[in-house]
């Protein structure tokens, strides 16, 4: 099969005909049609997660995938070969991934259908950020009226947040700089739009007794924090927790869970038209490298990967 792989710590990612894995007891073959590019991704090929994961090179890179059933392994009984699934890749080791013509995934975790609708390519973008985005906003549990500050508004995760924060009636202030980015984050419900360069004026002048919440998806996390309200509440991706004994601040690290759960109900909401999936723009796998260093440059929401 096709893939974009890197055969060692240091190297390139690069094309590479690889052999198409066979799925295991309780796991499914996916024939892959579209994935993304995610933070994530950028650590494993920068070997940053050495230590936390397992490498198995050649390592495919790609967290997200999207697809159709192409086989099952032995006690798998609620999928059959043509299903139309999408996910994140939750193996325990880093090799397989969504960069390729086929990935292994299991049955119980990180998979689940596609509605109609949504369509392969929305769908590959979805699933990491989105699952990111819910369990943020869930772990600030924004109440309707309360401000909540998005810091690392413009990316997938944010992109998501803001719509799943202002469903929920949150007012939301995301951080995008003045132009294309302010439109794009007040597009998807934000009521402001405030710059990274001057942050604390802004939101100041918005919130002056401090916000009620806040995401930190990118960004410097002290910077943030500072500008939450006495008993505020503050959920980051990165991992960043406030060390502020004199503060009365409630603060998660959020890691993505993608359970199957999660991801139907974030496809549902985007086949329905009331979570927005905002690609902007889609790579053939051979360009892979090019939608990595875009990425890595800054963009504003999802770049997806076509098989």
């Amino acid at each position: 099969m096709r893939a974009m792989a890197f055969t060692g710590f240091g190297a390139d990612l690069a094309a590479a005909d690889l052999p198409v894995p066979e799925p295991g007891p309780g796991e499914v073959l996916v024939r892959v049609l579209a994935s993304s590019v995610n933070g994530f991704d950028l650590g494993v090929l920068g070997g940053r997660l050495k230590g936390a994961y397992d490498y198995e090179f050649p390592v495919v890179l790609g967290k997200d995938f999207a697809g159709t059933v192409a086989a099952v392994g032995e006690g798998v009984t609620g999928l059959t070969p043509g299903a139309d699934v999408f996910g994140v890749v939750m193996r325990p080791t880093l090799g397989q991934g969504g960069f390729a013509e086929y990935v292994v995934v299991s049955e119980q975790y990180g998979l689940a259908r596609i509605p109609e609708g949504l369509g392969h390519t929305r769908a590959g973008v979805l699933g990491l950020a989105g699952t990111a985005a819910l369990d943020a906003v869930d772990a600030i549990a924004p109440a309707p009226g309360e401000t909540v500050l998005i810091s690392g508004a413009t990316g997938g995760v944010g992109a998501f947040a803001i719509q799943l924060a202002a469903a929920r009636g949150a007012r939301v202030i995301a951080t995008a700089r003045p132009g294309a980015e302010a439109a794009f984050v007040t597009g998807l419900g934000a009521a402001w739009a405030v710059d990274h360069a001057d942050l604390p004026a802004q939101v100041g002048a918005i919130a002056p007794g401090g916000v009620d919440a806040a995401l930190h998806l990118a960004g410097d996390g002290p910077a943030v924090a500072a500008l939450l309200a006495d008993g505020g509440r503050l959920a980051s991706t990165v991992h960043y927790v406030p060390d502020e004994p004199g503060r009365d601040l409630k603060a998660t690290a959020v890691m993505a869970d993608p359970n199957p759960d999660t991801l139907a109900r974030l496809a549902d909401d985007a086949a329905a038209g009331r979570l927005r999936v905002p690609v902007a723009r889609a790579y053939p796998l051979a360009e892979a490298p090019r939608a990595i260093s875009d990425f890595t440059a800054g963009t504003v929401g999802k770049l997806a990967v076509t098989i």
